[in-house]
């Protein structure tokens, strides 16, 4: 039994570090949304106002955004395996503590910003740890599988969550998928094996430099192919994060201005909506790299826009046509999603792309942070959700920013170099 166990260990072990991130990113995402899936049920349970309940789903973003300038900076100093298995380690402590420890609102917003600087500690050092490691073939292929795969992920994350919740209870939600990140930490402890390079040799010193590169960012920004992928994919995220938030309520709005029924339920139609991101990710990646990367990035913005548009205007229409254009849309956002991460990394110098890496990421879930809050405001001021112009406006309110990023950056002259 322990030869056939060793076996398969050893046959994991050679498969090649792609498949092996891909299945340790895909279990590092299983806690991404816990807390969306039990909301309303710790609402009533603790009693929480809207706000409450808004601000915890919040502190998991923020947990993030604080540990990423860190954890990102320290991959140009240490091997980013490293990093990862802290990251792990830390969103395995955060989700056990929602199970165990977590029973009012000031808990909860400790244990989910500790769940967000664990993901903050696996995702972008998981792709570092490719980057370092991969030395032959087409290096953005790589990084297209492992962008798209975020999509499989927080999937799967949806679908074992709710199972659980209507099966156990909310406190073994987050108690079993802590099994997610701890997976992950032994998947790169036992399966990546460490670099030894000379820079990742002697004493970590960490310091306020390291956590806010501000020096190495300002030389990111100088560099028009980087920044602009970084603009690029700000845009992107606002977008996404924005359609991916509301487009359960629109679902809804939509069944009861056309009168008819759905043949799924509005929150089943999102999901499988949603995986249709990840063939669209990786197909995008190769049609950029015949035509051209920035090529490709403008032409994708502009149609998302324009199905954004498109599908905020069709409601009362028949079900088939609304279905039909969220698709459209959710491929149409996700069609650029790792061509812009994959230009970052190739374009990016090699003494800041760590530094690169983690503002890219920073400014990923800035705009995640934003996209919900700009479309519910402007559903407000417009009118109410029950209007049809308001969703329209709101739509508009979030597409519009990858319209003035084709813009901007094409009378910049972003491409113009021949890096990226």
């Amino acid at each position: 039994m322990s030869s056939r166990f060793y076996q398969l260990f050893m046959r994991f072990r050679s498969a090649g570090y792609t498949p092996l991130m891909l299945l340790a990113q895909t279990c590092a995402l299983l806690g991404f949304a816990c807390y969306a899936v039990v909301l309303t049920t710790l609402q009533e349970e603790w009693h929480l106002s809207n706000l409450q309940s808004g601000l915890i789903a919040s502190a998991f973003f923020f947990g993030y955004m604080l540990a990423v300038p860190l954890a990102t900076a320290l991959t140009d100093r240490v091997d980013a395996r490293k990093v990862y298995l802290v990251g792990g380690l830390i969103a395995t402590a955060g989700l056990l503590g929602m199970s165990l420890l977590a029973y009012n609102f000031w808990t909860a917003l400790l244990f989910m910003a500790l769940n967000g600087a664990g993901l903050a500690g696996t995702y972008m050092p998981g792709l570092k740890i490719l980057s370092d490691r991969i030395q032959s073939g087409e290096l953005t292929r790589h990084i297209a599988f492992y962008t798209a795969f975020f999509g499989i992920g927080t999937g799967f994350s949806y679908l074992c969550s709710g199972w659980m919740l209507s099966a156990l209870g909310w406190h073994y939600v987050f108690g079993l998928i802590a099994l997610g990140p701890l997976s992950a930490f032994l998947i790169v402890l036992m399966l990546i094996p460490a670099l030894d390079h000379e820079k990742w040799k002697g004493p970590i010193r960490i310091r306020l430099h390291d956590i806010f590169p501000v020096d190495k960012w300002k030389l990111v920004l100088q560099d028009k192919n980087a920044s602009g992928y970084i603009f690029g994919y700000t845009a992107h995220t606002l977008e996404l994060f924005a359609s991916r938030s509301w487009i359960v309520a629109f679902f809804a709005f939509c069944a009861v201005a056309s009168g008819e029924t759905f043949f799924l339920t509005a929150t089943t139609l999102a999901g499988v909506i949603n995986f249709f991101g990840v063939p669209s990710s990786i197909l995008g990646n190769e049609i950029a790299l015949k035509i051209g990367r920035q090529k490709w990035i403008c032409i994708v913005m502009l149609t998302s826009a324009l199905l954004g548009i498109a599908f905020a205007s069709s409601t009362g229409q028949s079900w088939w046509l609304v279905v039909a254009l969220a698709i459209g849309h959710a491929i149409f956002i996700m069609a650029d999603s790792s061509t812009l991460t994959a230009g970052l990394v190739i374009s990016a110098q090699e003494n800041i792309k760590g530094a690169a890496m983690g503002l890219h990421s920073l400014m990923c879930f800035g705009g995640g942070l934003l996209g919900p809050a700009i479309f519910g405001f402007v559903l407000d001021v417009s009118g109410s959700r029950a209007s049809q112009v308001s969703w329209v406006w709101a739509y508009f309110a979030v597409v519009i920013w990858g319209v003035l990023f084709v813009i901007y950056e094409r009378r910049r002259g972003w491409g113009s170099s021949v890096r990226g």
